[in-house]
């Protein structure tokens, strides 16, 4: 161990010393550099040249050919017998006729169509259905824009497809040859232009494909690697392509078509391009390296140089890293890079300490009123306690009236201006001195009055109750301020901080629900809400302690009937109680507003496990939304940074609302819902049918998904009614282009009857029962089986 503490300094001071040799490398090398780099330049403004005229034999060929097919169609459209078939409107004639001049002119494809776009000789044939279809675009090409010869994909392969009219005798229409560009047309380019050139098309959903090239099949692989990263067509011509080893290629891409997903890629070798600039970079290598020497000795010697403060220095960083940061840095009188170094490190020793002190500020203050906050309030009730041996301590606590009632009407920065008034009539005009106005959350202040009986606190809560009463103007508008004030004192009603704070509490919640200014603590106090705040403790502490667990209910799609979703659910264990049902806990949280906080570990949660859900081939998850969170303006940022942490891209992730959260505040949850769609959320309205949104509202919502209520699906089976309301659920989502969920499946039929209605996606009991997280894996396997064996039974848990 000793030994390897006295090499630690020497390994440090050959790297010092290498360090060194490398710079006199580098400094060889760039001469190098710029000779390379002119040579490469040299040759890659060659190649360019060489592909551009390439480029220029591609188009002449494509022409030359096109012109050819031209010429084949145009004489079969002025064909007298063919056009008195089309008049007659004789398919088999007009089918034969074209088939004869197909082969004739060595077309792959042919098709007549009339003045609508009409097939007048159908093939019958299913799978010519893609080559029709884009005939039919060919031809509508020319009878509404005179475009003669057009390039089109048909399954992924390019199609050039030339188009003559038919004469007006007929009514119009048009005569539509196609013909493959094949491997014999890229033969035909290379043989002239000595170029290698690819067909590359990506359709939207699939993977990028070579579709025709003159490439070997390593050249193709390394090609394909290529094409499947997302910038590949927009990049393509910015530099080299490297298809297999040591085979660098410059490349130009031309477009087949208007708008198509394909490319023809010419490709000259850059390497074949370099091969006669080769010795004469080797010769000038060779002198490089001569004097790589010369600096070796000075390396070492400036090694020993650096190596005495560095070791200093990292011996000062040790001391920032435990908190220690009154220690000087030393070496900050050095005029040089180390000197910086250490001047730098001293900042930042400086700057943290500054910091330290303002989180510890920070701490203990409110930001918004500068009144302590509620660390600060209990500390300091905790040594009032504490000094006063026989002497009571009172505490006051107060909650505005219908202050959410003034955010939601007059907005939140003119809710903090009024909180900033309340502060101010609290601290410079009704409290003692000695006592301690603080704020404790939200719109909840405290008073601590060492020294008070309850009597002489309620005399405090009047004062302060009579300033209220006098109406606040703010930004032209008056407000008249009130409170609900509880009052606790010890040691009568609590031996410590926390259960004096929650007796205080409770007495406030109890005037203000019972309509009283105020009120002392007595145990007779409504028990249901002591159970309440106990409730909210606990749910406090769940989500502290990890308690809460993310149960998943498997989502398929209907037409398949493959596992692609799942939702989001939330369990509690509790140490004591089990597992708690969720109707036992989220109307509570919804009420108190700690919903927001499981919103968020659901979130979390989920997000975490999109891995994994990926994997098992789920496309999205949904969580639901309460009507504190759509109301909540900083959602958007929350869930943007939650799903950046976890990778997961925001289209993977469906925010469920209902319709009554949406109602509750029409204009802030369409502002919410408008910001997470832009940022590329999916939206479903849950429960659908059981709220009150009209159909022109229901138009206004950036909506992606419709998820009918279970009601009405489960009630399919015995009650027409509810099937009419579901058919038309799904009708109408599918005019607005919106997704459809039905939820409550607990059946075959039913499952049966929603694929019928020609339903999106379907979760249920049926289907699986919500299940953890970690058993989501093993469900999917049992359901891929499942599909592969062709059973209908779903999977019951």
């Amino acid at each position: 161990m000793n030994r390897l503490a006295r090499l630690l300094p020497q390994r440090l001071f050959w790297r010092v010393a290498l360090g060194s040799l490398v710079l006199l490398v580098l400094l060889q090398a760039a001469v190098f550099w710029l000779l390379a780099t002119r040579i490469q330049d040299n040759a890659r403004s060659r190649l360019a040249a060489e592909l551009k005229v390439a480029e220029g034999i591609w188009h002449t060929e494509l022409q030359s050919r096109a012109q050819t097919m031209l010429l084949g169609t145009t004489l079969l459209a002025r064909d007298s017998g063919f056009v008195a078939a089309v008049g007659k409107r004789d398919a088999g004639t007009t089918a034969s006729a074209l088939d004869n001049q197909r082969e004739r002119i060595g077309a792959d494809a042919a098709a007549v169509f009339g003045q609508d776009l009409q097939d007048l000789a159908p093939a019958g044939d299913a799978a010519l259905a893609p080559q029709q279809q884009a005939m039919r675009l060919a031809a509508g090409r020319f009878l509404h824009g005179g475009q003669r010869i057009a390039i089109e994909l048909v399954g992924g392969t390019p199609f050039q497809f030339v188009t003559a009219p038919l004469p007006p005798q007929v009514n119009g229409g048009a005569v539509v040859m196609g013909f493959r560009i094949d491997q014999k047309l890229l033969d035909v380019v290379k043989a002239k232009s000595l170029a290698d050139l690819a067909i590359v098309t990506r359709l939207p959903g699939r993977p990028a494909r070579i579709d025709t090239a003159t490439l070997d099949p390593v050249q193709r692989a390394g090609l394909l690697r290529l094409a499947a990263q997302p910038g590949f067509f927009r990049d393509l011509g910015r530099g080299d392509l490297l298809l297999a080893a040591g085979d660098s290629r410059l490349p130009l891409a031309m477009a087949l078509g208007e708008a198509l997903p394909a490319r023809a890629v010419l490709l000259g070798s850059l390497d074949q391009a370099m091969q006669p600039y080769q010795a004469l970079m080797s010769r000038f290598l060779v002198i490089t390296a001569a004097g790589v020497g010369l600096f070796f000795l000075g390396s070492l010697l400036a090694a020993r140089w650096v190596t005495t403060p560095l070791i200093s220095l990292a011996r000062a960083s040790e001391k920032l890293g435990h908190g220690d940061y009154a220690a000087p840095i030393p070496y900050t009188g050095r005029r040089d890079e180390t000197g910086d170094l250490a001047q730098a490190m001293d900042r930042m020793r400086r700057r943290i300490d500054s910091h330290q002190a303002e989180i510890r500020r920070l701490a203990y203050w409110d930001r918004l009123t500068g009144l302590p906050n509620r660390a600060q309030f209990s500390d300091a009730l905790h040594g009032a306690i504490a000094a006063a041996g026989t002497a009571p301590v009172a505490v006051v606590m107060l909650d505005l009236d219908r202050f959410k009632h003034v955010n939601e009407q007059l907005g939140y920065a003119f809710g903090d201006r009024l909180l900033q008034g309340v502060a101010e009539r609290l601290g410079g005009q009704t409290v003692r001195e000695g006592d301690l106005v603080a704020r404790l959350s939200g719109d909840e202040f405290a008073l601590l009055l060492p020294g008070s009986t309850a009597e002489a606190a309620l005399a405090v809560a009047e004062r302060v109750a009579d300033v209220f009463r006098l109406p606040m103007t703010l930004d032209d508008h008056t407000v008249d301020v009130a409170a609900s004030f509880g009052v606790s004192c010890w040691p009568a009603h609590g031996p410590d901080v926390d259960t004096l704070l929650k007796h205080a509490e409770l007495a406030m919640y109890e005037a203000k629900r019972t309509t009283r200014a105020m009120l002392v603590y007595d145990p007779s106090i409504d028990a249901g809400s002591e159970r309440s705040l106990s409730l909210l403790s606990q749910l406090r502490q769940a989500l502290e302690q990890g308690e809460l667990r993310l149960f998943l209910q498997p989502k398929i799609t209907l037409a398949s009937g493959r596992l692609t979703g799942a939702e989001a659910l939330v369990r509690w264990q509790h140490p004591v109680r089990g597992m708690v049902p969720p109707m036992d806990f989220i109307p509570f949280a919804e009420q108190t507003g700690i919903v927001r906080e499981l919103t968020l570990w659901m979130l979390e949660a989920t997000a975490g496990c999109w891995a994994s859900l990926r994997g098992l081939g789920l496309h999205t998850v949904s969580v639901n939304l309460s009507t504190r969170d759509l109301l909540d303006q900083d959602l958007p940022f929350k869930l943007d940074a939650i799903t950046q942490r976890h990778g997961m891209p925001a289209q993977a992730l469906c925010l469920e609302i209902t319709e009554s959260a949406i109602m509750d505040d029409p204009q802030r949850a369409l502002a919410t819902l408008v910001a997470l769609s832009r940022a590329g959320y999916r939206l479903s309205i849950d429960d659908f049918g059981t709220g009150y949104s009209s159909l022109q509202y229901l138009q206004k919502l950036p909506v992606d998904e419709l998820k009918i209520d279970k009601g009405f699906v489960m009630a399919m089976a015995r009650n027409d009614s509810d099937a009419k309301i579901v058919r038309s659920v799904i009708d109408l989502a599918h005019t607005l282009g919106l997704t459809v969920v039905a939820e409550g499946v607990e059946n075959e039929a039913g499952l049966a009857r929603l694929r019928e209605l020609d339903c999106d996606e379907a979760q249920g009991f049926h289907i699986g029962r919500p299940l953890p997280a970690a058993e989501m894996a093993a469900f999917a396997a049992r359901w891929a089986a499942q599909r592969q064996g062709g059973s209908a039974v779903a999977l019951l848990h």
